[in-house]
């Protein structure tokens, strides 16, 4: 899986106080980055990590003996993981997360298709 980006994992551990979860980062970061990891479905996820949870289009990961959470989004064709927000345990209990993240908004309507016009384009000269 193609991890973006470490640096909020790396700016949540170097804030005062949170240096106890750089360990735990580094350990989810190297294993989900390994090229043996490919997750195509949520099941996948939650085979490789049994305290996962899914909260609305997002993958909540409880990291660091579950003092610490780590919000993701997946995408799975193209495997992609999107760091969102790492937070405590308490932060997210208060869920403003929620709003940030947007796990809970409807996914973007896909772009209709321009239909083909059954006209011949007109020649120069005409």
């Amino acid at each position: 899986m193609r991890i973006i980006s470490k640096s909020r994992l790396r700016a949540f551990w170097e804030d005062p106080g949170r240096a106890d979860s750089e360990g735990p980062l580094r350990a989810w970061h190297a294993h989900v980055g390994s090229k043996t990891v490919s997750w195509h479905s949520w099941g996948d996820v939650k085979a490789d990590f049994a305290s996962a949870s899914l909260v609305g289009s997002c993958i909540v990961f409880n990291i660091g003996g579950n003092k610490y959470r780590l919000v993701t989004r997946i995408l799975y064709p193209s495997q992609k993981v999107f760091i969102l927000k790492v937070m405590t345990h308490a932060e997210y209990d208060e869920g403003k997360w929620k709003e940030v993240c947007g796990c809970f908004e409807p996914p973007p309507k896909p772009k209709k298709k321009a239909a083909k016009s059954s006209r011949r384009p007109k020649r120069k000269g005409n």
